[in-house]
């Protein structure tokens, strides 16, 4: 038999196996155009779950008397809890005063000590780094943690404020810092204040850092001090970054709850019962979730109509 030719040898076999199916191109870029919206799926389910769903539950049982306790008076009154927080319900207004008190004293001081801690770690020194930490630190402690810490301090005989107040020589006798209905407000505040002041500094140094330094550099030029610099080139600047700051921690203090109510609960008396804490007491003490739902959409629709007017007002995002 005659061996095979050339050609026969090096003639490619022919493969066995079956061709690979391709997916045509149309059903392919169709599939990838779903790729994003499976991605968010689970974080919108979440959402939907944990923030829109009681959201609507909220305003649903704003409209009932619900007592899941007393199931038998649950029925539909309309607008009537309404009527009686505007009309009847003196403890809504003086929680309301309270609770705008608290938004202006913790948003001034914040901002105020922020902007001039902000103002020391944008420049240079050694040990920066650490100190820049020291100061965020409170920022990231649970409020429940930084109301025990601050409870022991105040505690009248063994806490650590009386303590150094005595040894001093400024006091002589214990000092009820959250009995006495003149300074419970205040020393609320206090601890409060040593937790909200990091935000400020963390947004307001951002914000620093983002000012060209060139601007600083044609101000030294031009024979502008160090307080004309920062009213001219530095405050305007940050205009915007105070604003959007001032407005997060309004509404964040407004609703601020863990803080008052593990301290206080909002005693004595009703000296720090803010519009939360009396929502709180409401919903979780007497069980009346329809009331208390219907104080929760009161504030919803305050604290909306606050942030639209004070974003109109103060130009956010217009520049100088």
């Amino acid at each position: 038999m005659a061996p095979p030719s050339a050609d026969v040898m090096t003639r490619p076999q022919a493969s066995t196996s079956s061709p690979r199916p391709v997916m045509p191109v149309r059903k392919r870029k169709r599939w990838r155009g779903w790729v994003p919206y499976l991605c968010l799926a689970p974080a919108a389910l979440g959402i939907i779950v944990f923030v829109a769903w009681p959201i609507v539950t909220v305003f649903q049982y704003s409209f009932q008397t619900y007592n899941p306790t007393q199931p038998w008076v649950n029925k539909f009154v309309g607008l009537q809890n309404f009527i009686n927080i505007f009309t009847s319900d003196d403890k809504f207004w003086g929680s309301l005063w309270v609770s705008l008190k608290w938004v202006v004293v913790q948003v001034v001081f914040q901002l105020v000590i922020g902007l001039g801690l902000a103002l020391i770690l944008n420049r240079v020194f050694r040990a920066r780094g650490l100190f820049r930490a020291f100061i965020f630190a409170p920022w990231a402690v649970a409020g429940v943690v930084v109301t025990a810490t601050w409870t022991l301090m105040f505690q009248p005989v063994s806490g650590m404020i009386n303590t150094v107040l005595t040894s001093v020589g400024l006091i002589h006798s214990p000092i009820l810092w959250l009995s006495d209905p003149n300074l419970t407000f205040w020393s609320v505040s206090l601890a409060e204040l040593w937790r909200g002041v990091p935000f400020f500094t963390i947004m307001l140094l951002a914000g620093l850092q983002s000012i060209p330094g060139d601007l600083y550099e044609s101000a030294s030029i031009d024979g502008a001090g160090r307080t004309q610099t920062f009213w001219r080139v530095t405050l305007p600047l940050l205009k915007d970054t105070i604003v959007l700051a001032t407005l997060l921690r309004g509404v964040w203090e407004f609703n601020n709850v863990d803080v008052i109510y593990t301290m206080t609960g909002g005693g004595p008396g009703d000296t720090t019962t803010t519009l939360p804490v009396y929502v709180v007491n409401q919903a979780i003490h007497y069980h009346n979730f329809g009331y208390g739902s219907a104080l929760s959409v009161v504030s919803f629709f305050l604290l909306l109509i606050f942030a639209l007017v004070y974003l109109k007002l103060s130009n956010f995002g217009r520049g100088e």
